[in-house]
């Protein structure tokens, strides 16, 4: 359970915490946006402040339903803010959170740690290969169709099982490119309703072969503000009961839009353990 950043050893047998920041007009959370340079630092240093292990940083909304921007773009969003945090807090680990071969070999020039690509190399065919020469950690999610169309009546004989086979044939295709450090996402939220998510989170111990790490990011989503019939903005108090219910069952990384509660929550479960 441990994953190689920059030459240190990150142990994730004790879960850490990623905090998400967009640098986009249109991710699902307002809350996650840091549109310009002085606002992304200025949510980085907070999210620091409060615990973070990881930033994890997107140049393009991926909620269902949203539109693709050009590559340029994506690049042009995210390299100043990864240059820029890490020029005033260097220590940082930065993830970047695309499926874009390019933009992820130019962010991790520009200083990122990890790649979290929600497609698990199923949108850029040179995807593995780029993250292979990095040689970087790796966030493979598990994402039925595609961002336009996932929501669109997923279904699933038995979801568990179907994720499973999905990960073991992806690891088997990493691994033959000497790619090790592999983190596993679900993928909630995408490409699964509500009584999905939730059947999937019930079975979260039974996900990774006991093998690899698992991050969990089921922050302010709809499986949470469907159910409850509220606002993204209402729902902090449910991502908390969903966090600490993925920790029961074995997440090791919660990537969240607020660090504060969600370390809270890990130190809360670390003290019963």
């Amino acid at each position: 359970m441990r994953i190689n950043c920059k030459g240190n050893l990150i142990d994730l047998s004790k879960p850490k915490i990623m905090g998400i920041l967009n640098v986009t007009p249109d991710s699902f959370f307002e809350g996650s946006r840091g549109q310009t340079i002085d606002s992304a630092l200025e949510k980085a240093r907070k999210m620091i402040e409060e615990g973070a292990d990881f930033i994890d940083i997107g140049g393009m909304s991926t909620r269902p339903g949203s539109e693709e921007i050009s590559e340029e773009e994506e690049i042009k969003r995210v390299l100043p803010v990864i240059q820029s945090i890490l020029q005033e807090f260097p220590e940082t680990l930065i993830s970047i959170d695309t499926y874009r071969a390019k933009v992820a070999e130019k962010a991790v020039v520009a200083g990122a740690a990890i790649i979290n690509d929600i497609s698990a190399g199923n949108l850029d065919e040179n995807f593995f290969k780029t993250v292979a020469e990095m040689n970087v950690p790796y966030i493979l999610m598990h994402m039925k169709g595609t961002p336009q169309t996932m929501q669109k009546n997923p279904h699933y004989e038995n979801v568990t099982l179907e994720i499973n086979q999905f990960f073991a044939q992806k690891i088997n295709e990493l691994r033959e490119l000497g790619i090790n450090d592999i983190i596993l996402d679900p993928g909630f939220g995408f490409g699964k309703t509500v009584e999905q998510n939730y059947e999937l989170l019930k079975n979260l111990n039974l996900i990774g072969f006991d093998e690899f790490p698992l991050l969990v990011g089921v922050s302010r989503k709809s499986m949470i503000t469907k159910f409850l019939n509220i606002h993204q903005n209402e729902a902090l108090n449910g991502t908390t009961v969903l966090n600490t219910l993925a920790l029961q069952k074995g997440a090791n990384i919660l990537r969240v839009h607020d660090v504060k509660e969600a370390k809270e929550v890990v130190e809360i479960w670390k003290k019963i353990q």
